[in-house]
């Protein structure tokens, strides 16, 4: 394990009750990057961010943040780290000044020694300074509490779920607030359950029930996928749906979209020859008007074969 590298978690177990939320998860982390953990709410990665944050404390393994133990260190690691949670954690009642110079205060400095890193998002929401946080838009919310995370210049930045709940276009300008300090040299881990999200991130992980089902660039995480897949029209829909799955050959049917993305067991079967055969079954189940086109595998598609895999 590299000292150097900002997050290391090894073989880390955590269980609450008969759950186990982490089920011996190993990853790392690369200076200055961007990496996402990405997975449905219960997947583990709340609890992941709390045992990184030295909130919780794992079952078994080890982690280090900013090589420091996540048990033995957790004074240090907290002075270093930015951790930002899925929910809003503000102070509603305090203004968004109050809540940045309380949360500088906490860490031993001020805003005016923090102001040079937050600038660029403390300032569009700086009109609103005297503004109880209780009384802000979403998408300010999230740019005050980036601002409190930011504020004492950590060297490691933690998100949890940072946009869930927010409108598309606050997520859009958030991510592109992520790769402006990224360019500092910042650090940042990140979870999400957004694949268009995951696609921002240099590196992604996949994390179901507590385990992690792979971890790679999200342009390879497509190429995991077994077979050629193909996107289908047809109506009507749900029908369409309900006949491919039961197919003789099919090996996944998922709705996607106004699409259905359809996955066949046999490795070699020309796309014509496929087309013609699925017609000619959906044709006895009420299912007309048949297009098939092949498409590369996205990331949820991945996700999704391997999720049932792991099952």
């Amino acid at each position: 394990m590299s000292v150097a590298s900002p997050v290391v978690v090894h073989e880390v177990q955590k269980s609450f009750g008969a759950t186990r939320a982490l089920d011996g998860v190993s990853l790392e982390v690369n200076p200055g990057e961007l990496f996402g953990l990405v997975g449905p709410d219960g997947g583990g990665k709340t609890t992941l961010f709390r045992i990184l944050t030295t909130l919780l404390v794992p079952d078994a393994g080890q982690a280090t943040v900013l090589g420091l133990d996540v048990v033995k260190d957790l004074w240090g690691i907290r002075a270093r780290v930015g951790y930002m949670p899925g929910r809003f954690s503000l102070y509603p009642d305090l203004s968004v000044e109050e809540n940045l110079q309380f949360f500088a205060s906490v860490f031993g400095t001020t805003v005016e020694r923090g102001y040079e890193l937050i600038a660029p998002i403390y300032r569009q929401i700086e009109p609103f300074r005297t503004r109880r946080a209780g009384a802000l838009s979403g998408g300010m919310k999230q740019k005050l509490a980036l601002s409190c995370a930011l504020v004492h210049r950590p060297d490691l930045l933690l998100l949890d779920e940072p946009t869930t709940g927010v409108d598309a276009v606050s997520r859009r300008e958030f991510w592109d607030l992520l790769h402006d300090l990224q360019r500092t040299g910042l650090t940042i881990v990140v979870s999400t359950p957004y694949m268009d999200e995951a696609e921002r991130c240099d590196r992604i992980a996949l994390v179901q029930k507590g385990r992690l089902l792979a971890i790679d660039l999200p342009a390879r995480i497509g190429d995991r996928f077994p077979r050629s897949l193909y996107a289908l029209r047809g109506t009507p829909r749900h029908e369409l749906i309900l006949a491919l799955r039961a197919f003789p050959f099919a090996a996944s049917v998922q709705p996607f979209g106004d699409t259905v993305h359809y996955s066949d067991t046999r490795p070699d079967t020309a796309p014509a020859t496929l087309h013609a055969e699925l017609a000619s079954f959906l044709a006895t189940r009420g299912v007309g008007a048949l297009e098939l086109t092949a498409i590369a595998p996205t990331i949820e598609d991945t996700f999704m074969e391997l999720m049932g895999a792991a099952a």
